[in-house]
């Protein structure tokens, strides 16, 4: 009698190669015209390696809290004592595990009192080649300062700075940074940022692994 076939079991991101790379478009929402990065980073990079390069794409100064969020979980740095939800320690969950494939969308959120929103679409899985990751292939516009209130309260910093007559003009512009210029971006500068810092590439330990606390 011939064996009853056996329900087949498949693990996220299996079949591609260990090498993989994933190239994401990291869009920050709420702001037009939009502020955005495309980048290029190893499949085998954990999460918190993930939120480093994002921080260093964008121009944060990852001077706050952050998380991701896929599907139903949410992954970031544990607090027992205070986290209401459930998170998944982003130290442990590599973007191969994940199981992403393109047009896939990843939330980023920094700074939980701004609420600095992003979202990471994944444009493509390329094979790992010549490439040296990670990488930002290009992108738009400055990143706004920190704590200034979020993508409405820089849209209204903006307006203002259109304005010198505004009676809040003079205040901000001494908070501002004397280059600060909200259409610029320099790749060149972005990727020296990128080139100076150590990536690990490697699997997270099994210990530990998608623990939720």
């Amino acid at each position: 009698m011939p064996r009853k076939p056996q329900p087949q079991h498949t693990v996220p991101g299996a079949g591609r190669g260990a090498g993989a790379l994933l190239q994401f478009k990291i869009t920050l929402t709420g702001i037009r015209p939009p502020i955005w990065r495309r980048v290029l980073v190893s499949e085998g990079l954990a999460l918190s390696g993930l939120h480093d390069i994002i921080q260093e794409v964008m121009g944060w100064t990852n001077s706050h809290l952050h998380d991701f969020h896929w599907r139903e979980d949410r992954f970031g740095v544990p607090d027992p004592e205070f986290d209401e939800e459930r998170v998944v320690d982003e130290r442990t969950v590599t973007l191969k595990e994940l199981g992403l494939s393109v047009k896939d969308r990843l939330e980023y959120m920094y700074d939980f009192g701004d609420g600095w929103d992003h979202v990471l679409m994944v444009e493509q899985v390329l094979a790992d080649g010549k490439h040296q990751t990670p990488v930002c292939l290009n992108g738009a516009r400055s990143c706004p300062p920190e704590d200034c209130g979020g993508a409405w309260g820089y849209e209204n910093l903006l307006e203002i700075l259109k304005d010198p007559t505004h009676e809040e003009y003079e205040e901000w512009r001494t908070w501002l940074p004397e280059d600060f210029d909200p259409e610029r971006f320099d790749l060149a500068e972005v990727n020296r940022g990128l080139s100076v810092r150590q990536w690990t590439i490697a699997p997270p330990s099994r210990k530990g692994r998608r623990k939720k606390v």
